[in-house]
């Protein structure tokens, strides 16, 4: 295998594993998914890896309120997130329960430019 199939299957790896997230992965999350697929990868190539594609428009960045900067999938619908409680997944939820339009006006005058829900509990997994 040649340096650079391998780089390409190393990126492309990386790239499945957010097309294939069930929501926004963390590097950490990414590289112990990738590892999956491709074991003999290296952290500094999924940083590299999501770095180019942060770059490229490819993925975008979520910071959640646990302060931690995860990324999805870039283009996605508008939509909420949902933290489980008890394994610290992190989902994307088809609908927003807080559609508020942009350019909306609250009360007391507050104009709406854009909002991000998230919500908190148990997922399906953790439930049973």
């Amino acid at each position: 295998m040649t340096d650079e199939s391998r780089r390409t299957a190393q990126r492309e790896a990386v790239a499945r594993v957010f097309r294939d997230a069930e929501g926004p992965l963390t590097t950490q999350e990414a590289f112990d998914r990738a590892r999956e697929i491709l074991p003999p990868l290296g952290m500094a190539t999924v940083y590299r890896a999501v770095k180019r594609m942060h770059e490229a428009g490819q993925i975008r960045a979520v910071t959640l309120p646990d302060g931690k900067t995860r990324y999805e999938t870039a283009g996605l619908a508008h939509h909420a997130h949902f933290t489980c409680r008890i394994c610290d997944g992190v989902f994307d939820l088809d609908d927003c329960p807080a559609c508020v339009p942009a350019g909306a006006t609250l009360s007391g005058g507050f104009r709406v430019e854009k909002h991000e829900v998230s919500l908190f509990g148990t997922c399906p997994n953790c439930a049973d």
